[in-house]
């Protein structure tokens, strides 16, 4: 314990960063376990999408969205329309499962997050985006442009 002491006297700033890491890993920790934005691999989407009529929102730019989405019937938002409400031909699928498709898998749960606040029930986000998708060698559709 006295190394610890010793260390942490001579090194303050290297002790603070490490313990503003922890603190920043804990909180995040905590924000997935609890979110309601459930985090859903490539088996359990197709399992949402053909049994449960599930809506794809893919909200990469509309050039990666044209070039490869998962399935025809996706739609496109952008991330700012989504959290400012501009989803008007979103609204009438608040009860059915919303599956978000971003390009990796670390921007969704902010656009799922605006989805439930505006009142949908049941939001999702792939796991590992559509990079995830690709490496568990699912079928992917081309858009036309």
């Amino acid at each position: 314990m006295q190394e610890v002491i010793q260390f942490a006297s001579k090194n303050p700033i290297l002790c603070i960063a490490w313990i503003g890491l922890l603190i920043a890993v804990i909180v995040l920790t905590f924000k997935l376990i609890f979110s309601k934005v459930k985090v859903i691999n490539n088996a359990e989407a197709v399992t949402l999408i053909n049994k449960e009529d599930a809506i794809v929102v893919d909200i990469r730019p509309i050039e990666a969205f044209n070039e490869a989405t998962i399935v025809a019937e996706a739609i496109n938002l952008i991330p700012t329309d989504i959290k400012s409400g501009n989803i008007a031909h979103l609204n009438k699928h608040k009860e059915q499962p919303i599956v978000i498709v971003d390009a990796d898998g670390t921007e969704s749960r902010s656009s799922g997050q605006a989805l439930l606040e505006q009142g949908f029930t049941r939001v999702y986000m792939l796991k590992g985006g559509i990079l995830g998708w690709k490496q568990g060698n699912m079928p992917i559709v081309r858009r036309k442009h």
